[in-house]
């Protein structure tokens, strides 16, 4: 019988950019203070995957200070170009904004990256995933995997990825994770707050 493949995406914790509802795709911001968080996983991980943006980086090293930490460009929010650090009030009048938010597959920011663009990385970078992988990201990324093996037909702004968030991922098997077929189950992964801090 062929073993199951899993995957294991986390949202990075909040930063003051998120909190200000800014666009902070590739804006390298810290974390803001807040409690250590645990990740009930089935086997604690000893290597961990992330992001190399700080955010990612901070919060993985929070949610697993045991684990070694491996960084990637490849799990980087989508980049928002012209976009960074401005919020939809300071661009809803924006012509090419507004290009973006009604076809962001197509048009991209200038400097930036379209939502093919950022779906072309995300894949190339699950792709090459071992088995039970743990990636601490960004809610794009999520939002692309969700959204390319989900076997529910949403589109990529509809899913609500708050900071914190987990997924779990199953494939019936290697072959069919590799194959890029729709994931067997997906389910949120339980945290809780570490009761040392």
């Amino acid at each position: 019988m062929a073993s199951r493949f899993v995957l294991y995406l986390i949202r990075h914790l909040p930063t003051l950019g998120n909190k200000e509802r800014k666009y902070i795709g590739w804006t390298d911001e810290p974390i803001l203070d807040s409690a250590n968080l645990n990740w009930r996983l089935p086997e604690a991980p000893i290597h961990v995957y992330s992001s190399d943006l700080r955010r990612a980086k901070q919060s993985a090293a929070r949610y697993f200070p045991d684990a070694s930490i491996e960084t990637a460009a490849s799990w980087r929010e989508c980049n928002f170009g012209e976009f960074e650090g401005k919020t939809y009030a300071e661009l809803e009048k924006n012509k090419d904004y507004r290009k973006w938010i009604d076809d962001p597959y197509e048009f991209a920011p200038l400097n930036g990256e379209s939502l093919t663009d950022l779906e072309r990385r995300v894949v190339a970078a699950v792709k090459q995933l071992p088995n039970k992988a743990v990636v601490v990201t960004h809610g794009g990324p999520i939002r692309v995997v969700l959204t390319k093996f989900s076997s529910e037909d949403k589109g990529f702004w509809s899913w609500d990825i708050p900071h914190g968030t987990g997924y779990r991922f199953e494939w019936e098997s290697d072959k069919a994770f590799e194959e890029g077929e729709s994931c067997t189950s997906i389910s949120a992964v339980p945290i809780t707050a570490n009761e040392n801090t």
